[in-house]
């Protein structure tokens, strides 16, 4: 990226570009402010980490929570490497098909109407969300974090695209496909700053904006909390449709019934298999809400000072190689490294949550990463780093190898002495 990329990307992410620059006739024009923006995520999270280590004294996230969080935002942009978002596929077929008019692209009117309108749209595909039971169980990947950070900004569903685009469509009769497609980031893009506790109060724009104190209260699992504030960038849907409620008392964040695991898959698709066994029992679905006393502390297994180091390095690797991934040309290379993203995901979390057949899974993926790494097929960002990741996962296999044996004697000999 050059200087202007750079600031252009970065004050993407607080709906700080002009029209005059984010105005394109094309929707093969509009840049990838989405695919862009990890190098600024990261930055901010740092950032966030230090200032909440200077104010507290204390790690504002685990290892677990938030390699968990990155995990499902991966999951969450696997498909956008197979195929356009359904959101912008949609609403293309309807304008080329049923468009009643075309308002001008390079018009500020029309950018204008586009914000209020995909704004607007967002609002009502949030509160859906929330109030629909099979939209809901996507929308709750989001939700099921008990931290509250930056981190949770990345804890996005897979599925969840399969239903919001709905909710876009009317703005197909009119406005053209490229100026929807820069505003639907840019929608996405602003939410994620707000995803902290380190900013407190932004003083008059919290009228008008959607803020983090805001934003909190959304996540929040007390009373007062839930199904409120639904809002994108601005807050002013929730203060007119009636959904608006303060930050007050201590939020508590999370899902009102906490899920307990770390593990991808479950927190991805738990909440359908629910929605399975209750369709038979019951015509409609009832929440309720737990006692919340504030004292409430989220789940951090205690994990030992290796596991975390394993995790972590583990984890920069796959997001490296989500990353290369991403330039890959082979459709059939890119779904074989993504099944392999997937098997990590799951075995890590099968890891943090001490799953028994953690050592097996773990012990089976680290053997299909040294057939990959043998093949050329997962080779780092940085070359000189190659015969090091080589050897380090060649220990990973045979420690897995010698754990799983020493377990599978210290069974047979336990069921000796049984006997």
């Amino acid at each position: 990226m050059d200087g202007k990329d750079v600031s252009t990307g970065f004050r993407a992410l607080f709906y700080m570009v002009t029209r005059n620059e984010s105005s394109f006739q094309h929707v093969e024009d509009v840049p990838p402010y989405t695919d862009q923006a990890p190098p600024f995520f990261i930055s901010l999270i740092l950032l966030e980490m230090l200032v909440g280590w200077m104010k507290t004294g204390a790690p504002i996230v685990s290892v677990s929570d938030g390699i968990t969080s990155i995990f499902a935002g991966i999951i969450s942009r696997l498909p956008s490497l197979f195929m356009r978002s359904m959101e912008l596929t949609g609403y293309m077929y309807v304008w080329n098909h049923y468009h009643l008019v075309a308002l001008p692209w390079d018009s500020a009117w029309t950018w204008w109407l586009a914000f209020l309108a995909v704004d607007l749209g967002y609002y009502w595909v949030h509160r859906f969300s929330h109030e629909v039971a099979f939209i809901w169980a996507a929308h709750q990947v989001h939700h099921s974090s008990e931290y509250y950070n930056l981190f949770t900004a990345l804890r996005q569903s897979l599925t969840q695209q399969f239903t919001s685009w709905v909710f876009y469509l009317p703005m197909a009769l009119a406005v053209p496909p490229s100026v929807f497609a820069v505003h639907i980031e840019f929608n996405l893009l602003y939410q994620f700053w707000i995803h902290t506790e380190v900013i407190r109060d932004l003083g008059p724009l919290e009228w008008i904006l959607n803020t983090p104190s805001h934003h909190r209260v959304h996540h929040g699992r007390n009373e007062y909390c839930i199904d409120k504030n639904f809002g994108g960038v601005l807050i002013i849907w929730d203060r007119l449709f009636g959904t608006f409620a303060p930050e007050k008392d201590k939020v508590v964040y999370g899902l009102v019934f906490p899920i307990k695991t770390f593990e991808v898959f479950y927190i991805q698709f738990h909440y359908y298999r629910y929605l399975w066994s209750q369709a038979s029992l019951y015509n409609t679905l009832i929440f309720c809400c737990l006692n919340v006393t504030g004292e409430e502390l989220p789940l951090d297994p205690k994990l030992s000072l290796a596991t975390r180091a394993y995790l972590l390095i583990h984890f920069l690797l796959v997001l490296g190689l989500y990353l290369k991934v991403k330039m890959m040309l082979s459709q059939l290379t890119i779904l074989a490294m993504s099944g392999y993203m997937l098997l990590t995901f799951t075995s890590l979390g099968f890891i943090i949550d001490r799953r028994p057949l953690a050592a097996i899974l773990e012990m089976l993926r680290c053997a299909v990463m040294v057939m990959m790494q043998r093949s050329g097929y997962m080779e780092p960002l940085l070359p000189s780093l190659a015969i090091p990741i080589q050897a380090f996962v060649s220990l990973c296999l045979l420690f897995w190898v010698l754990h799983n044996i020493s377990q599978l004697v210290r069974i047979k000999n336990i069921k000796n002495k049984s006997n």
